[in-house]
C-alpha cells in the first residue's frame, strides 16, 4: 500500500456514460467497451444483521451491494473479499484465515484472472439474516472471486442465477435454488444444472415477488427494504479514480512539494516545470529519484522551511490525454491557447489502435471535460469521428531451445499441403508458431528497410492497404508484398507505353467511350473507398481499371481511344496518389501533368460518363419482393412493365393471378397488384 496520487474520474461518470450517445462517428464496439469499463448499475444497497453477537465495527450489519435484489430468495450465502475489513479482522485471531488470505493475494489481481481461476472460499462460521425472512439465515464466506473495489466488497449470492456463484456453490456443496423461472418451464420440475439462468421470466419460490417479471420484483424488492429502513436503492460504478503515481524516473514530475511545516504544497507557476535532475543511477531496483543526493531536498514555497520534492512521476497517459488541445496553437504562452483550441477542436477524424479504446481515449475524454470546466476549451469530446486500425501481423518463430528468431533467418519449405523451416545459416530445425501481431519480444517483425530496399516504399504501403479492411489485422507475406510489387510494374508500363500528342475524342468510337466511362466512374469508386476507410475495396477497383487499360493498348490503337487513354491516365496518376505516391509522381512527370501531382486538384466525375447505363429493378408483387430485372437507364414505363411481366420468377408468382395494377417508378422499383 502507498500513498499515491489520483485524479477524480469518478466525478464524471456519468457525463462519460452519457457522452458516448453524441459519439455517433465512433465504432459500436469502442463505445460498448467504454461504458461496460465504466459500468453504471443501478441496484440495492442494504445491511445483513447478524445472527448472534455481530463482530466489531459491525453493529449495524454487513453491507452488501446488489443489481439483482429480485432474486434475494434465491441467497445461499453471503460472501466477502478477502481484503473486506472483516475477513483482516478475523485473520487477526485465526491463521487458516491468514493463509487463505495470503493465497488469495498470490493469484492474478484483474477481473480477467479472477474470473477464470478456481473459485476458493473459507467459512468464517458467522451466519447473517435475511433481510425480507429474518428466520432464514445464511453462512458468510471469504471468496476469492469477490473484488473489494465494486461496491461494498461484499455480496449475496444466488447460485441459480449467477454463473461464479453457482461455481462456488457447487464447489462447497452450497444450496442452489431457483427463483426466475423461464417461459415455458414448469415450477415443479424447473432445476439449475451446470449453468445459471439469467434470462427473463417470472419470479417463484419467493414469496410475495411470486408471479412478477424481473424488473417489477426488483422495484418491489428495493420498496420493501427502503419501508424497513435495512437499505436503499443506489447507482455504482466499475469506474474506479485514476492513479497517476508512478514510482519511476522517466516522466513528468508531480509538482507538488512536501513540507513538514506547511504540508502538501504545490509547485509555484514561475519554478515550472520541474526539471527531472540527468544525473540518476538505475544500478539499483527502485525509483532512482529517491536515491538522487540533492534532486529531491529544496525549500517550501510557502515557509522558506526545509521540503522535499514529490519523487513519483506521472502517468504518461497524462499527456497523451491533453496533447492535441496544445497542438492547436503550439506557441501560446499558456498551456492551451483557448482561442485556436476552441476554433480547431474537436478533432474531426482520430485514427488509433483499438488498444486505446479504453484507458487513452477515456482519460483524453475526461481531461477535456475538466479542461471546459476550468474554462481553457469549449468542447466537452475531443475527438469527433474515431477509426480504429488492424495489427500487422506475422507468423512466430523459435528454435528447438525455444528462443525466438526472426523471419530474416528462417527459410520456409512447401512440400504439397504441409510447410517446415530451418535456420538459414545453420539449417537447424524452426518451429513454426502462430500468426501474432508484430513485436520485438517475439522477434516476429520484418524491417521495413528491408522490404523498401527489395520492393520500395510504394509497394509495401500498397499491400498494407489492400490485404484487407483497415479496421482488420493485416498478415504480412513476401507473397502478399510481391503482387503489389507486380501491380506497380504494370501501372507503370501503361504510362510509359501512352505516347505524347493532342488526340481528339470521338463519341461515335465505342472502345474509347467505354474507357472513358469507366475512368469517370472509377472517380466515385476510389473517393468513396477512401473517405470510408475501405483502402482495401479502393485498391480493388484500381487493379480492375488496370485490366481496362490494359484492354486497351496505346500500340495500334486509334486516335479516339488514344485521347481516352491520356484522359483515364491523367486521372489515375491522382487517383494513384494517396497508395503509391512516389510511383504517382512519376507517372504525373511521363503525361505531362503541371507541377507535382500532390498538388493537383482531385479528379472530378463528369456526371454523364460517370452514370450507369443499366439499372437492376425489384419487383414486387403485392408487397413481397419476388425477383428483380435488368433495364437500360431511363427506360420508358411500357417498356420496364413489358420486361418485368415476361420475368421467369414474376411469372411463376403471378400464376393462377389476374394482374390487376402495375406500378413502375422509374430507374427504382416496380410494383405488381395482382389477386
Amino acid at each position: 500500500k502507498l500513498t499515491q496520487w489520483f485524479l477524480r474520474i469518478t466525478d464524471y461518470a456519468d457525463a462519460l456514460i452519457d457522452g458516448l450517445k453524441t459519439l455517433d462517428r465512433w465504432p459500436d464496439k469502442v463505445r460498448l467497451m467504454q461504458e461496460n469499463w465504466i459500468g453504471r448499475s443501478k441496484g440495492l444497497r442494504f445491511k445483513f444483521q447478524f445472527d448472534g453477537e455481530a463482530p466489531d465495527g459491525l453493529a449495524e450489519g454487513l453491507e452488501v451491494y446488489t443489481t439483482r435484489p429480485d432474486t434475494l430468495f434465491g441467497a445461499s450465502f453471503v460472501g466477502i473479499a478477502p481484503e473486506h475489513p472483516l475477513a483482516e479482522q478475523l485473520a487477526v485471531e485465526n491463521p487458516q484465515i491468514q493463509q487463505f488470505i495470503a493465497d488469495c493475494r498470490k493469484g492474478g489481481t484483474s477481473e480477467a484472472e479472477i474470473e477464470s481461476a478456481e473459485k476458493l472460499g473459507y467459512d468464517t462460521g458467522l451466519r447473517v439474516k435475511h433481510p425480507l425472512d429474518p428466520s432464514i439465515t445464511l453462512p458468510v464466506w471469504i471468496a476469492n472471486f469477490i473484488l473489494m473495489d465494486y461496491g461494498t466488497g461484499a455480496i449475496f449470492a444466488c447460485p441459480a442465477h449467477d454463473q461464479r456463484d453457482l461455481d462456488f456453490a457447487r464447489k462447497y456443496d452450497l444450496p442452489v435454488l431457483p427463483v426466475v423461472l423461464p417461459n415455458g418451464e414448469d415450477p415443479a420440475t424447473f432445476q439449475v444444472g451446470k449453468e445459471a439462468y439469467v434470462g427473463p421470466g417470472k419470479i417463484f419460490n419467493s414469496k410475495f415477488l411470486d408471479g412478477m417479471d424481473v424488473e417489477t420484483a426488483k422495484a418491489e424488492a428495493v420498496a420493501r427494504i427502503e419501508a424497513a429502513g435495512q437499505g436503499q436503492g443506489a447507482t455504482v460504478y466499475r469506474l474506479r479514480d485514476w492513479g497517476v503515481s508512478r514510482q519511476r524516473y522517466w516522466g513528468c514530475p508531480i509538482p507538488v512539494i512536501h513540507c513538514e511545516t506547511c504540508g502538501v504544497v504545490p509547485v509555484p507557476e514561475d519554478q515550472l516545470p520541474v526539471a527531472l535532475p540527468d544525473d540518476v543511477t538505475f544500478d539499483k531496483p527502485g525509483n532512482p529519484l529517491l536515491r538522487h543526493p540533492t534532486w529531491r531536498h529544496t525549500t517550501c514555497p510557502t515557509c522558506g522551511g526545509k521540503a522535499e520534492r514529490e519523487t513519483d512521476t506521472l502517468d504518461t497517459f497524462i499527456d497523451s490525454s491533453w496533447y492535441f488541445a496544445r497542438f492547436a496553437d503550439t506557441e501560446a504562452a499558456e498551456p492551451v491557447g483557448k482561442a485556436a483550441a476552441d476554433y480547431w477542436l474537436p478533432v474531426d477524424q482520430y485514427i488509433g489502435g483499438v488498444e486505446h479504446a479504453i484507458l487513452h481515449l477515456l482519460y483524453a475524454r475526461f481531461i477535456t471535460r475538466a479542461l471546459k470546466d476550468e474554462g481553457l476549451v469549449s468542447v466537452e469530446e475531443p475527438f469527433a469521428g474515431l477509426f480504429t486500425q488492424g495489427m500487422v501481423t506475422h507468423e512466430a518463430y523459435k528454435n528447438e531451445a525455444g528462443e525466438w528468431v526472426e523471419p530474416s533467418d528462417v527459410v520456409i519449405k512447401v512440400e504439397g499441403n504441409s510447410r517446415s523451416a530451418t535456420h538459414a545459416k545453420t539449417g537447424a530445425p524452426i518451429i513454426i508458431g502462430d500468426v501474432e501481431k508484430m513485436s520485438k519480444s517475439k522477434k516476429n517483425v520484418v524491417a521495413p528497410e528491408d522490404i523498401f530496399e527489395a520492393y520500395g516504399v510504394d509497394s509495401a504501403r500498397l499491400f498494407v492497404m489492400s490485404d484487407s479492411p483497415p479496421e482488420r489485422d493485416v498478415q504480412w507475406t513476401n507473397a502478399g508484398v510481391e503482387g503489389s510489387w507486380r501491380f506497380t510494374h504494370r501501372l507503370w508500363n501503361e504510362f510509359d507505353s501512352q505516347p505524347a500528342g493532342d488526340f481528339a475524342h470521338d463519341a461515335s468510337d465505342e472502345a474509347a467511350l467505354a474507357l472513358r466511362k469507366a475512368a469517370h466512374k472509377l472517380i466515385g469508386f476510389v473517393t468513396d473507398s477512401i473517405e470510408g476507410f475501405r483502402f482495401n475495396s479502393g485498391v480493388a477497383r484500381l487493379y480492375e481499371f488496370l485490366n481496362a487499360l490494359k484492354a486497351a493498348p496505346a500500340e495500334g490503337a486509334s486516335n479516339a481511344v488514344l485521347a481516352a487513354r491520356a484522359e483515364a491516365l491523367n486521372i489515375l496518376a491522382r487517383l494513384v496518389a494517396p497508395f503509391t505516391p512516389h510511383l504517382a509522381e512519376e507517372a504525373w512527370a511521363k503525361i505531362g501533368g503541371e507541377g507535382m501531382v500532390v498538388n493537383a486538384p482531385w479528379p472530378k466525375a463528369d456526371p454523364a460518363l460517370a452514370a450507369d447505363d443499366e439499372r437492376v429493378l425489384p419487383i414486387q408483387i403485392n408487397g413481397k419482393r419476388r425477383g428483380e430485372v435488368k433495364v437500360k437507364a431511363g427506360a420508358a414505363e411500357d417498356e420496364v412493365q413489358k420486361i418485368a411481366l415476361a420475368d421467369p420468377n414474376v411469372l411463376a408468382h403471378l400464376e393462377g393471378l389476374t394482374v390487376r395494377k402495375v406500378i413502375v417508378v422509374k430507374d427504382r422499383i416496380v410494383n405488381i397488384v395482382a389477386n
